[in-house]
């Protein structure tokens, strides 16, 4: 039995909601630093093809950034600092954390000609960090600097984004700087500094988390859980196999396939990334402990007055953390 003429352009009609749909990219931010490997491995490695999404990777120059457009519903999920969401849920903003991501690589480096021995030696000296208000500066102002027995105000700190940090080594234009992986690897191939302190040896934090919307986690639960397993499973290649994941992803941080080096000539740029990967710890479950510390950072927050709550009392992190997919992944 043939259709009748109208229900003929019903279905067609249909069928171009269907692809339409279909069409329609799950989108994903990222900030260009090595704690973001797993987004970027994922979408490079297929991972996320794999789960029968099709991402549309939209790279930030800042978390501060990248919230703002999970906040305005130009993005499904993003990978970024923790310190992002707290901040603009206590404004009323409905943000979830759902898995974690990496654990708090971040290196201060110091010009070899800057005299600067120890983090207490920074006192009148520029350096060169992230936006104020990231988990990055929320942590080099609340404990890097504090347990130095510094005040934020005893140095000049300048909120840059990691590559222009590493370029303000080069040049000269500040004597320090607290970076992410890979740049902190590639500030010491290329300019004459050294690391004198990596706050992930002394109070490691989960740094990076993945985070959604409240109305995206209802609405696309399912494709926000399939995005989790891609990036778990670039989290497997991460840790496992540095080597191939490097491979994928080492264009990013390098445009040429050769690193000029000071010292060791031209080094192709699969293994400097390689070995950045491997100073890293990437986690897609968050634990108990890092729950603890991510309560500590948001004190820390509260009382540099970078957060607020409305009715005035402490801040609770949990109020943010959705685990329902890594308790059904058993991770």
């Amino acid at each position: 039995m043939k259709p009748s003429r109208f229900l003929i352009p019903l279905l067609a009609a249909l069928t171009m909601a269907s692809q339409v749909q279909a069409a329609e990219p799950f989108k994903v931010g990222y900030i260009r630093v090595m704690d973001d490997a797993q987004a970027i491995a994922a979408y490079e490695g297929k991972f996320y093809e794999k789960q029968g999404l099709d991402v549309q990777l939209v790279e930030f120059k800042s978390g501060t950034d990248l919230i703002k457009a999970i906040v305005g519903g130009q993005l499904d999920t993003g990978v970024l600092g923790f310190t992002n969401a707290a901040s603009w849920s206590s404004r009323g903003a409905d943000l979830k954390v759902v898995g974690g991501a990496q654990r708090g690589f971040h290196a201060l480096v110091v010009r070899e000609d800057a005299g600067i021995k120890d983090v207490a030696g920074l006192k009148g000296h520029t350096l060169a960090s992230q936006k104020e208000g990231s988990t990055a500066d929320t942590v080099l102002r609340g404990v890097v600097l504090k347990n130095a027995g510094l005040v934020p105000e005893d140095v000049s700190i300048l909120g840059v984004s990691p590559q222009v940090a590493v370029q303000s080594l080069v040049g000269k234009r500040v004597d320090a700087a607290f970076l992410f992986e890979p740049q902190a690897s590639i500030a010491q191939l290329i300019a004459p500094v050294k690391q004198i302190y990596e706050i992930g040896e002394v109070w490691p934090f989960p740094c990076m988390v993945t985070i959604t919307s409240g109305e995206t986690l209802k609405n696309k639960k399912d494709l926000v859980w399939k995005s989790l397993d891609a990036q778990r499973e670039a989290i497997n290649l991460l840790q496992q196999k540095p080597d191939e994941a490097a491979k994928l992803i080492a264009d990013y941080f390098i445009a040429e396939p050769t690193l000029k080096t000071l010292e060791h000539g031209d080094v192709p740029r699969e293994q400097v990334i390689s070995k950045a990967i491997q100073t890293q710890t990437f986690s897609a479950a968050l634990t108990p402990q890092d729950l603890t510390r991510m309560q500590e950072i948001a004190d820390i927050m509260q009382a540099q007055g970078a957060l607020k709550t409305q009715d005035g009392k402490p801040y609770d992190v949990k109020s943010i953390v959705d685990l329902d997919w890594q308790q059904a992944r058993k991770l």
